[in-house]
């Protein structure tokens, strides 16, 4: 029964994850920095907008339908997106040939792709397939111009540990990444959606953990760890929607419900939370209304529910919510509505539709404690109106309100009943929308349905951690092989060599530093921005280049320019070139041979006059400058070395080490106090 499982909706941070039958497991999606992965095209990511690319790359239009599986079923996903009656243009970006267009078949797998996979794979102790079996993922979003995502198994049974315990790694996937969504627009006949293929085919390593994960905070912690795993390997692509994480959430009054979205790991534990919430309320909202109908209540979990008994209560809800739109469009024709208004005389209708026994249980927004939105039927209708590509529905919790009024308001509820929702749009759409929203209000009897949702994101960033509704959750009817990709074998010899060669882990990268005279900072630093290799090559190669100096200018400039930064480190410490002849240098140099550099850098440096000046003529200079400002030295004492240095240096006119300057300057003025 509802009553007896505790926990108050308005608080999700209080939920007991246990006490609630909490189970999550993470999908981790990792783009590989190698070519695309069946097509040998390099992948570039370009961060052209719609605005610059219209009409300046090719495109082609597409509609996609689904198609039956291996068993002969269309998936339900599939069938759902056909529903939405979309269509699809395609920019094709530099990157994209024929294979992106679907207009030539697939190559085999990249063999870097597949290295990296299995090195992944090594490094989470899991077991190789014996052979590498691309399959086709059916994806009728239009995110793949042929309709189908390629994935293919590379090992299963592995492990990953977290600070509160192992996790299971369930599968870990090679597949393609999907085309980039620029713009969706509306069109007579259905919704547009405008996609460029430069990311489309980028290699993806998808990990999926087992339900392992305890707590919320334990799902932040198992994506910290395997995304810190996956790029140990230093072969991962860096940067804004190169790792997403999907987290899959259920409690045992509700069900399993996959989230995307999840980019920042700081809002994972609060999405999961209020997905905890939303679950529970509905387990809840579901008893409400069952014990209004006088049919049995939700059991308290998933586990026990009685096929026979659902069965019954749903023939019992179709019969008091049967589906009958009504058009409504006179009714408004002076309705104050902006949007109402401009939408009837664009060609669109209003279509009403009763929910009987509903009045009162949709809700009105209502924020928690943290900001959040409070779960509430109403919302969920919406969002399933949204799939079929309305803007939203109106309904009657609400009103009167965004420009209807209480005498239309009325005339509707004399039409339709006490409870009821509204739809502007063209008609088709409209029937389909609320096609949607009584589907969803059927489903408020049950237990609430399986599907993927999406975190509502506003500016770049999760708005207050919930989740909208995206599509039903996909069944296996969706997967069938690859016949155009032979069958590749996974040679024992191949595995044992990667295992043989395994890339340092985060433990062994901070334990190689125990020697070094560099601080904590500066180590987390460089591990952190993957420049630990490149620091422990220049110490221990042919420059033997200082630590400190070294692990400084890694930090300040990266591995652009490598060995010309090196060569300049050396000649610096070495005293050849002066600290401000580095930067110039290295901007300037053209060759990345490193006996070339050294001679074309000792020769600028002469020439340009970042020669450092003897020690003699730097003691002599900070001596004049001193002597001429003996009063400000007295007045200033220690303080007076900021102030004097510039003056020192301009004296040399540049051709002096900042550091010898500064060391002789506070050796001077010490020795006049």
């Amino acid at each position: 029964m509802a009553e007896d499982i505790p926990g108050d909706v308005a608080d999700a941070d209080g939920l007991d994850p246990e006490a609630l039958g909490f189970m999550c497991g993470l999908e981790v999606h990792q783009q590989l920095a190698t070519g695309k992965l069946h097509s040998r095209q390099p992948s570039t990511l370009y961060e052209d907008g719609i605005e610059e690319i219209e009409g300046c790359w090719p495109s082609a239009h597409r509609r996609l339908r689904a198609a039956r599986g291996e068993g002969g079923r269309i998936d339900i996903a599939a069938r759902f997106e056909q529903r939405r009656n979309r269509s699809f243009v395609y920019f094709q970006s530099p990157n994209a040939g024929l294979i992106e267009m679907d207009e030539a078949p697939p190559l085999e797998h990249d063999s870097d792709a597949v290295e990296v996979a299995l090195t992944m794979a090594a490094m989470m102790d899991a077991k190789p397939v014996g052979a590498l079996q691309a399959m086709r993922k059916t994806v009728v979003d239009g995110s793949n111009t042929s309709g189908f995502q390629r994935t293919t198994l590379v090992a299963t049974h592995g492990s990953i540990q977290t600070p509160t315990g192992p996790v299971g790694v369930d599968v870990i996937c090679l597949e393609e990444d999907s085309a980039r969504k620029l713009d969706t627009r509306p069109t007579s006949d259905g919704e547009q959606v405008l996609y460029t293929l430069d990311r489309l085919g980028v290699p993806l390593v998808e990990v999926a953990t087992a339900p392992d994960v305890q707590t919320p905070e334990h799902a932040k912690e198992t994506a910290l760890a395997l995304g810190t795993l996956l790029r140990d390997t230093r072969r991962v692509r860096r940067g804004l929607g190169s790792i997403r994480q999907d987290l899959n959430v259920s409690i045992g009054p509700g069900v399993r419900v996959e989230i995307k979205g999840c980019q920042d790991l700081d809002w994972i534990p609060r999405i999961i939370r209020l997905e905890m919430a939303r679950q529970l309320h509905f387990h809840r909202l579901a008893n409400e209304l069952r014990a209004e109908l006088g049919v049995d209540s939700l059991a308290s979990h998933r586990d026990l529910d009685d096929a026979d008994v659902e069965a019954s209560v749903a023939e019992m809800v179709a019969k008091n919510l049967p589906f009958k739109s009504t058009n409504l469009s006179t009714n408004f024709a002076k309705c104050k509505s902006e949007m109402v208004t401009k939408s009837l005389a664009d060609g669109a209708v209003v279509l009403g539709l009763s929910l009987p026994g509903l009045a009162g249980k949709l809700g009105i927004k209502t924020l928690d404690g943290g900001g959040a939105q409070l779960p509430r039927l109403g919302r969920e209708l919406a969002s399933a109106a949204k799939l079929a590509g309305v803007k939203g529905i109106f309904h009657s919790d609400e009103l009167p309100a965004y420009g209807i009024t209480e005498e239309e308001t009325a005339d509707c509820a004399a039409i339709l009943g006490d409870c009821f929702v509204l739809c502007v749009a063209p008609q088709w759409q409209a029937e389909l929308a609320l096609e949607g929203v009584h589907s969803r209000a059927c489903l408020a009897y049950h237990r609430i349905p399986e599907e993927v949702r999406n975190v509502v994101v506003r500016k770049g960033s999760p708005e207050d951690g919930t989740t909208t509704a995206m599509r039903p959750l996909p069944g296996g009817a969706r997967m069938y092989p690859e016949t155009d990709i032979p069958t590749t074998p996974i040679p024992r010899d191949t595995w044992t060599a990667i295992k043989d060669q395994l890339p340092p882990s985060r433990e062994e990268r901070f334990a190689r530093f125990a020697t070094t005279s560099l601080s904590e900072n500066q180590i987390a630093a460089l591990i952190t921005g993957e420049l630990d290799d490149y620091f422990m090559d220049g110490i221990s190669g042919e420059l033997a280049l200082p630590e400190k100096a070294w692990a400084s200018a890694l930090l300040d400039y990266g591995t652009k320019n490598l060995n010309a930064i090196s060569v300049a480190i050396h000649l610096r410490e070495s005293g050849t070139i002066t600290r401000e002849g580095v930067e110039p240098l290295v901007n300037d140099a053209e060759s990345d041979d490193i006996p070339t550099l050294i001679a074309w850098m000792t020769a600028e440096a002469a020439t340009r006059g970042f020669e450092p000046a003897d020690t003699g003529a730097v003691d002599a200079a900070v001596a004049e400058v001193l002597a001429d400002r003996a009063d400000f030295v007295a007045e200033r004492g220690m303080g007076a070395m900021g102030p004097l240095m510039g003056v020192v240096m301009g004296k040399l006119g540049g051709a002096a080490d900042g550091k010898a300057v500064s060391a002789a300057l506070k050796e001077q003025i010490q020795r006049l106090l």
